[in-house]
């Protein structure tokens, strides 16, 4: 049986009216300005109506992997808290990031991938998750088995995105060791000569392994066609190098140059809601909204807080002055083309029936209601 909604504050791609909506089968069937009068239809109430959101890169999983630091959650459980939290967030399609690769070897980073992704086949082949979820391998490629750890996951076709990630002292967005410094005594409160000596080490690790492990990586990648993105490209260099091998993103430039580099190539450009949301960045990079404000910015990720992907969306609206099409296409039908989804991220005939409810209380936009392919999964 169809399902029509009307009388919904409609947010397509290119504008936003009042209007109704048909979906049937799993699918958007048709899309109408205006009221309609049939009986049954039901009404939003002027509501707002958006395609379901597409998720890029998210560290949620871990976080409940590892709710304390030390403590060890199990996966399944820790799966379904975190599929529960991404579906309420308005998020249908998620690519859960998986890193690949820690310097510290008793990182849930080090530990923790195979019991995830088994917990999510499984949960998968079962049914049981609300959100589609896909994976976005990211690999730190100074670490020594970064290589032989990612390449058997490769072949699993719900790896959609590949990123190549240094977070080395001396490198990218910590090219001055002094913030890294900072940053992480903030963070650890380790003693100087301890600091000192992971900063040695880190940085032996890097000259060892970064430029092997980098063609090797690309090698495997370019053999499958997996999108790439690079990450906290920092200088011009760095997408200049990206652009050479083929990357397609250039995942949360830390400067406007290197963002500003980014769009001179055609890069996707990614940047974090929470940074937008808090307005300003957690480590010391440039402001989303800056970047926002100079058009140099393409997709929103929610990063470390699932509700932000949305909210940071309607605040792109308020703060850099974007249409509200516009501002949704970052969360929705941007993050999706760049991946290769082109049967999702928009409200138009023939897409997946995947949208959200929203509803705007005092400026936060609240999902009242998420459903995927039609069937209501929040």
């Amino acid at each position: 049986m169809p399902h029509l909604i009307t009388n919904a504050r409609i947010v397509t791609s290119g504008e936003s009216f009042i209007g109704s909506i048909v979906i049937d089968k799993g699918r958007i069937a048709r899309v109408d300005s205006g009221l309609t009068s049939v009986p049954g239809a039901e009404d939003w109430e002027g509501d707002y109506l958006i395609a379901g959101l597409v998720e890029l890169h998210t560290d949620n999983l871990e976080k409940h992997l590892e709710p304390r630091p030390g403590v060890r959650w199990p996966a399944m459980s820790a799966l379904f808290t975190h599929d529960a939290q991404i579906a309420t967030a308005g998020i249908t399609t998620v690519l859960d990031s998986m890193g690949v690769g820690d310097f510290d070897e008793r990182s849930i980073r080090a530990n923790g991938l195979q019991a995830a992704t088994e917990a999510l086949n499984h949960a998968r082949s079962h049914g049981l998750l609300r959100a589609e979820h896909l994976l976005h391998m990211r690999c730190e490629i100074a670490c020594d088995n970064v290589v032989e750890v990612v390449a058997p996951f490769l072949d699993d076709p719900t790896v959609r995105l590949v990123s190549l990630m240094d977070h080395t002292p001396g490198q990218r967005q910590w090219m001055d060791v002094e913030r890294f410094r900072t940053y992480t005594q903030r963070n650890q409160k380790w003693s100087d000569e301890y600091l000192a000596q992971v900063i040695t080490e880190r940085m032996d690790m890097q000259a060892r392994n970064s430029d092997r492990n980098r063609l090797r990586l690309l090698d495997l990648c370019r053999d499958r066609n997996l999108p790439m993105a690079s990450h906290d490209d920092t200088v011009p260099e760095h997408v200049e190098e990206a652009v050479a091998a083929g990357f397609r993103i250039s995942e949360f430039p830390t400067t406007e140059s290197a963002a500003r580099a980014a769009r001179r190539h055609g890069l996707g450009i990614v940047m974090g809601a929470p940074n937008l949301v808090r307005g300003e960045s957690h480590s010391g990079n440039i402001s989303a909204l800056d970047l926002a404000r100079a058009d140099l910015l393409d997709v929103l990720s929610s990063d470390y807080v699932p509700h932000s992907l949305l909210h940071a969306a309607f605040l792109l609206r308020d703060q850099a002055g974007w249409s509200l099409a516009k501002a949704m296409a970052t969360a929705t039908l941007n993050p999706a083309r760049l991946v290769g989804l082109d049967d999702r991220g928009e409200i138009t005939p023939g897409k997946r029936a995947d949208y959200v409810r929203v509803r705007e209380s005092r400026g936060v936009p609240v999902p009242m209601e998420t459903r995927r392919e039609g069937k209501r999964i929040a």
